[in-house]
């Protein structure tokens, strides 16, 4: 493949926000809907959407989940009953007030107000432990191991698309428990899936830890999460799981006849993943010429696209193409673009969203039964092989692809994985001028915490791994054996 320039106008050295608004829109994902703050997401986006769903909604199934579905609207009344979570939304809730619209002066306007006020669903764990309330009497009704997904509404100042938008899609797993080990066990369990997912699935390098006790999730008694690097060292958390003790079962009354005969309240989880991991998926493997896909969420491995000349042999090739699709698709996602484009606009329309294999078929193809294609996370290696061969190795292709996005990824992020920083002053310094994971001692209080979030910078997450060596506090000099991560964030 001749190539002369890259695809996109914006490069990620130039301007690393401008490079992403052009990749979302060059392969094609969204767009800015009419709602401020809301998104469009496009049939080739949804796509990718979808496929994450696929393969999270199987394993939340394997580990016994149940999809079930809650209401949108919540009554306000509701989060007043655990008040430090409703004290961590109220910023970003959508109230609404009136029902019915009336026509006054040419205008529309809203006419009836509603007796109590209702919130747009931001997040649903009193709503749906209310439900738990009604349908858990005793130890025997426990586990409730349940899923939604669905769309949520928070009323975001700044907005991204994809990465922060007030109206986003995700899943939200709750869970109730008889005792705080279960309890405790399976939201750790759904972060060692998260891992999983981003590490090996989504192939970007990231690290797994808990929140300090001041970045918790509201009402939470622990909060873990996944802070995957973006190719500009920032990070992004993208997924969390929440032990949340008996703080909500209190708030909505989730009790239960125990094994004793007492009455014992519940121990409950939450966790989820939203279509932010979309954006992420850009920021960590996408380049100059655009988006470029893990196997496993991408719509299709293989595009092929037909060279047709209008001459009596387009037939012979197009039947050619269906013959390379049968010879893989038992294997490999495959698509045959037969629309009225020129083969060269196709080819970087591909290019730009991101599909693993891009082949052109025309006369010599055909002549020789070979398959000529375009290897996308190979700086868009040209490649031809006889059919017979493509066929056998699509699988090992794949792998390959793979492999090339996550040794890519990995080796980028650990130059900016940056360890050894004695104090804050070096703290200061190297965010001054860089952007990165900086891994440091911290003693565990909130003194000078001000200090880092006057740099844009906070306590991401407390690794799991932790080093049990001593060192020194980066805020304020004392003893310490903490390993936390550091760094700027979306």
């Amino acid at each position: 493949m001749s190539k002369v320039k890259n695809a996109l106008s914006t490069t990620r050295m130039e301007d690393f926000a401008g490079w992403y608004q052009a990749v979302v829109t060059a392969a094609d994902l969204a767009e800015n809907a009419s709602v401020r703050g809301c998104m469009v997401i496009k049939p080739f986006g949804f796509a990718i959407w979808e496929r994450m769903q696929s393969i999270l909604d199987s394993k939340f199934k394997e580990l016994g989940h149940s999809n079930c579905y809650f209401p949108l609207l919540i009554p306000v009344e509701l989060f007043e009953k655990e008040a430090e979570h409703v004290a961590g939304f109220a910023k970003e809730m959508a109230i609404v007030t009136h029902h019915r619209l009336e026509h006054r002066n040419g205008k529309f306007v809203p006419a009836s107000p509603l007796e109590s006020p209702l919130a747009i669903r931001p997040t649903s764990e009193l709503i749906i432990g209310e439900s738990m309330a009604r349908w858990v009497k005793s130890y025997r009704d426990l586990p409730v191991l349940i899923n939604q997904w669905c769309n949520v509404f928070r009323w975001e100042m700044r907005t991204r698309l994809f990465l922060r938008t007030s109206e986003f899609l995700w899943q939200e797993g709750h869970t109730a428990h008889e005792t705080e080990d279960e309890a405790v066990r399976e939201a750790r369990t759904m972060h060692e899936l998260y891992l999983w997912f981003i590490r090996d699935v989504l192939k970007m390098y990231c690290i797994a830890g808990k929140k300090p006790a001041h970045d918790r999730f509201a009402g939470a008694v622990e909060s873990l999460s996944i802070e995957a690097m973006m190719q500009d060292g920032k990070a992004l958390q993208a997924a969390t799981s929440h032990y949340l003790g008996q703080n909500f079962a209190k708030a909505v009354n989730i009790q239960f006849q125990g094994r004793d005969g007492a009455m014992h309240y519940a121990h409950t989880t939450s966790w989820g993943s939203t279509t932010r991991m979309i954006g992420g998926l850009i920021m960590a493997h996408g380049d100059d010429d655009g988006l470029n896909l893990p196997s496993e969420v991408a719509p299709y491995h293989v595009v092929i696209i037909p060279i047709l000349k209008g001459t009596g042999q387009d037939g012979e090739i197009i039947e050619y193409c269906q013959k390379i699709r049968s010879s893989v698709q038992m294997r490999a996602r495959v698509f045959i673009d037969l629309k009225e484009i020129s083969p060269q606009n196709k080819k970087w329309d591909y290019v730009r969203k991101g599909i693993p294999f891009i082949c052109e078929i025309g006369v010599n193809e055909l002549r020789d039964e070979s398959v000529y294609f375009i290897k996308r996370a190979n700086d868009l290696e040209k490649t031809k092989l006889p059919l017979e061969e493509f066929a056998a190795r699509i699988e090992e292709l794949i792998q390959e692809h793979d492999d090339t996005l996550q040794q890519k990824n990995e080796a980028a992020c650990k130059l900016k994985l940056v360890t050894g920083v004695k104090n804050f002053e070096e703290v200061k310094e190297f965010f001054s001028r860089d952007t990165g994971f900086i891994m440091a001692k911290w003693a565990g209080s909130e003194k000078n915490l001000a200090s880092l979030e006057e740099l844009a910078v906070s306590i991401r997450c407390l690794p799991i791994t932790q080093s049990g060596t001593l060192g020194k506090c980066i805020l304020t000099g004392e003893d310490a054996k903490i390993d936390v991560v550091l760094a700027k964030s979306y």
